[in-house]
């Protein structure tokens, strides 16, 4: 497979089809092959040592010629430790990411013929892991920034200090001029306090940008941290809150009907972010028209981020 840096180009780093898959990834020595070219695209280095020089043994790991340490494809990667077959993994996440709105794990289960649940639902929060990109750019321009309430069967909900059973989710979306939307950023937050509100705004968006909120006092610092604090009197204005931010409303509307839609609200709190994650990857790709890039697009950053046991997954 050659590298075209951030460019991928279809039937050369990437299967456009699911013929192409099949023909691709026909064997384990075949998968392992395509994972050492993501891992390593300029060649091996020595994940102990950062040395260039390794022996590649037969068992598929590599020897590094200065410190001996032996080094695997898989190691440290969200791969490391599986017990199926690479083939059976690079199959699940072709489904995942050919699926207009994502799978759940009992569709998982049922297309790959798992025998338990439980490996389909560990494997497709291990894959959301993965669908965060290790020193992603922040969110830049015109962003708009509010809050949400998801789940839970109370009405309404206390901004300021929690939700009662609802979880409280903050959303920051890039506003494009003349029209449209770029890229997305949520997070499930225990507040609406500034304490929560402002450390999210500070991680993802990039000092110097113009955001937009509504009056809620816990973005009154943001003018202080080097922000264009646009701030909407929503009650003022006699207009719903919708008419003056459009943008994160829809996000939040298209959010709530994805959950319920696909995974039929059955999201547990403490694992709400992965959701969330999972969401910002498809929206911030939506105008991908090939499928199999956003394959390539997970599989590259699978082997970037590092193992989580399943008892760390259960438990967040």
């Amino acid at each position: 497979m050659d590298t075209h840096g951030s460019h991928p180009v279809g039937g050369i780093d990437y299967p456009r089809t699911l013929q192409e898959f099949d023909e691709w990834f026909a064997s384990e020595e075949a998968c392992l092959g395509y994972l050492e070219t993501l891992r390593w695209p300029n060649g091996f280095v020595c994940p102990k040592c950062h040395s260039i020089k390794a022996w590649h043994m037969r068992s598929g790991n590599f020897r590094c010629v200065h410190c001996q340490h032996d080094a695997s494809v898989i190691a440290g990667t969200i791969f490391q430790g599986t017990r199926k077959p690479l083939k059976l993994w690079f199959q699940a996440i072709w489904y995942v990411t050919s699926q207009k709105f994502g799978g759940s794990a009992l569709g998982l289960k049922r297309i790959l013929g798992l025998s338990s649940y439980q490996t389909a639902w560990s494997w497709l929060h291990k894959m959301r892991r993965a669908m965060v990109r290790p020193q992603r750019e922040p969110l830049c321009g015109n962003v708009e920034v509010d809050e949400t309430f998801i789940g839970g069967k109370d009405k309404g909900g206390k901004r300021g200090r929690g939700a009662g059973k609802k979880s409280i989710v903050v959303i920051a979306l890039e506003i494009l001029d003349p029209i449209g939307y770029g890229r997305v950023r949520m997070q499930r937050i225990p507040d609406a306090s500034g304490d929560s509100l402002i450390p999210f705004v500070c991680n993802t968006v990039a000092s110097g940008s113009t955001v937009t909120t509504d009056s809620w006092k816990g973005y009154n610092e943001l003018k202080q941290l080097g922000y264009i604090h646009n701030k909407i009197n929503i009650s003022d204005s006699g207009d719903p809150a919708h008419v003056h931010m459009p943008g994160v409303h829809r996000i939040a509307s298209l959010l709530k009907r994805w959950l319920l839609g696909t995974h039929h609200g059955a999201v547990r709190p403490k694992h709400l972010d992965y959701y969330l994650d999972e969401y910002s990857f498809r929206f911030n790709r939506r105008k991908s028209s090939a499928r199999g890039l956003l394959f390539y697009r997970l599989l590259s950053q699978a082997v970037c981020i590092a193992p989580v046991p399943y008892h760390d997954i259960i438990n967040k």
